[in-house]
């Protein structure tokens, strides 16, 4: 069996945390921040994880992470 190509966009996008979990970036906090309060932008700095909905996708995207 030959080795997978991970999805390098994936690879930027998505980290593995030690429990399994797949962690990513909260998005809208890239540009037009003028009309954003200042807490919207403080709550967008977090990460969050990925949903249970998504995880097998994500996790196919990056298999040897």
């Amino acid at each position: 069996m030959p080795k997978l190509k991970s999805h390098r966009g994936a690879l930027k996008r998505f980290r593995l945390t030690a429990s399994g979990k797949v962690k990513r970036s909260k998005a809208y906090k890239a540009h037009i921040l003028t009309k954003k309060t200042t807490k919207r932008k403080r709550h967008l700095d977090r990460d969050t994880f990925v949903s249970k909905a998504d995880i097998a996708k994500v996790r196919k995207m990056i298999p040897y992470k």
